[in-house]
């Protein structure tokens, strides 16, 4: 059998991954068709890139904490952009590198070229030197993801008005910056850029910031940036935008003006259908261009699957990742279908947030009957070990105390730490059997512990309710 893979993104390069082991032992041929590299907007654009300029950012903070620590440093800090882009291009570089060995080991075939259907068994690979190869195939996947949506009120030109493509290649830390939009994109840049020296104001159309994250979580972090200084304005629209000299100028729905130095635009993706010569093999496509599948990652035409941000739902490298495995087995005839209701997500603010299940405003408007448990960081000793104490757990349970409904974890480490709660809810463990598990101490998970326990108000490092 014949696989073709479009897109070598976390969603289709695990999907081939998975499928060479897979057919190891049948002869299965995997080839992946890739426009760009291999890896997608994640590794290239997006998840490890900001990563990796976020992880620079705490570092620079955490230097100039060193009195804190007890640490005499009579020197000077400075930022050298020239080596934040070569560390991260370094990064990036390293793991691409990683894909394509393995692609080698596997026996991946990688073509690299814009890919697009001529007819129900056939792609059409273009190069970037315009040179043409028809690959044939059994069964197809479809993986070539998203890309920033340009709002025509305020087109990009890399400059001034910028993409969070362009928001991870600078040439030096602006002075100040607008960001438009207050969800998870938005709010990291904006804690990654106010560390590195940039006067930020974020601009939210909803009520608050993380608007679809849990009440507390979101709160907790509008809190912190406001203590660093981050301007958060909510419930308010950007109408215009003008490109002026010395920076930009945004004209709010409010009657305010704000000028900055750039301008990022963090809100709306595009689905990357367009081109893919659909019509060609009767794929259908909905709003946008988003891609249709059953649970199984299949489109209306059964040979030719879609998986990731294409798909629409929850914009996700992981879920990609998921979404590719759920593929692949179903084309290799192991039937499964594809499970959301237990995906953890990792928000890389300042502080962290890590989240898995029901948010408590889901709950109050289906109305479901639930109880909750909260913990503090500042009430563990590790935290004040780590000078990390702003930050809580937070448990949701069904009325009766057993089944898990969902956990949030703001503060240090909680994009590693939420992964505890998604293993036991995915195991179907009660809330009980998480705060009776033994938690080394001193570790911060031990408040994830406390927090299972303050559902039924038996937190042991808590007051008395």
């Amino acid at each position: 059998m014949k696989i073709v893979i479009i897109g070598a993104g976390p969603g289709g390069y695990v999907a081939a991954l998975k499928g060479a082991q897979m057919g190891a032992q049948t002869g299965t041929d995997i080839t992946v068709i890739e426009g760009k590299e291999v890896g997608g907007t994640c590794l290239n654009e997006g998840c490890i890139p900001t990563k990796t300029l976020i992880a620079s950012a705490e570092a620079y903070v955490n230097a100039q904490r060193c009195d804190y620590y007890g640490i005499d440093f009579t020197g000077s800090l400075t930022l050298n952009v020239q080596k934040l882009m070569a560390r991260k291009n370094s990064v990036i570089s390293t793991q691409v590198k990683g894909i394509r060995a393995l692609f080698k080991s596997w026996g991946v075939k990688l073509k690299e070229g814009r890919g697009s259907f001529i007819s129900e068994k056939q792609v059409r690979v273009v190069n970037s030197n315009g040179q043409e190869e028809v690959i044939t195939g059994d069964k197809f996947i479809i993986a070539t993801g998203s890309r920033p949506a340009e709002i025509p009120t305020f087109p990009f030109d890399g400059k001034r008005i910028i993409s969070s493509s362009d928001a991870l290649n600078i040439d030096g830390i602006p002075a100040s910056m607008i960001i438009i939009g207050a969800g998870v994109m938005g709010c990291e840049f904006g804690c990654m850029y106010q560390s590195f020296g940039t006067d930020v104001t974020l601009v939210e159309l909803m009520p608050s910031a993380l608007a679809t994250e849990d009440c507390d979580v979101s709160q907790l972090l509008e809190r912190e940036m406001k203590k660093k200084k981050i301007k958060l304005i909510t419930d308010v629209k950007v109408d215009q935008v003008s490109v002026e000299d010395d920076g930009v100028r945004a004209f709010l729905s409010n009657g305010k003006e704000l000028k900055a130095e750039k301008l990022l635009v963090t809100i709306g993706r595009v689905f990357n259908s367009d081109g893919l010569g659909l019509d060609k093999v009767g794929v259908t496509t909905g709003r946008g261009g988003v891609i249709p599948v059953n649970s199984m990652m299949q489109t209306n035409n059964p040979d030719i699957y879609a998986i990731g941000d294409v798909v629409d739902g929850m914009l996700l490298a992981h879920v990609a990742s998921a979404e590719g495995m759920t593929a692949i087995k179903n084309i290799m005839g192991h039937r499964q279908e594809m499970d959301y209701t237990c995906v953890p997500a990792g928000i890389f603010t300042s502080p962290e947030i890590g989240s898995v299940g029901m948010r408590e405003h889901q709950l109050q408007r289906r109305e479901i009957a639930y109880k909750k448990g909260q913990f503090l960081y500042r009430s563990l000793g590790k935290a004040h070990a780590m000078g990390e104490i702003t930050g809580m757990f937070k448990v949701l349970s069904d009325e009766a105390g057993k089944t898990i409904l969902g956990v949030h974890i703001v503060g240090h480490n909680a994009s590693d730490m939420i992964h505890e709660a998604a293993v036991a809810m995915r195991a179907g463990l009660s809330v009980k059997a998480l705060a009776e598990t033994i938690h080394a101490h001193p570790t911060l998970a031990e408040g994830l512990m406390e927090a299972a326990d303050d559902v039924f108000g038996e937190a042991i490092h808590a007051p008395k309710k």
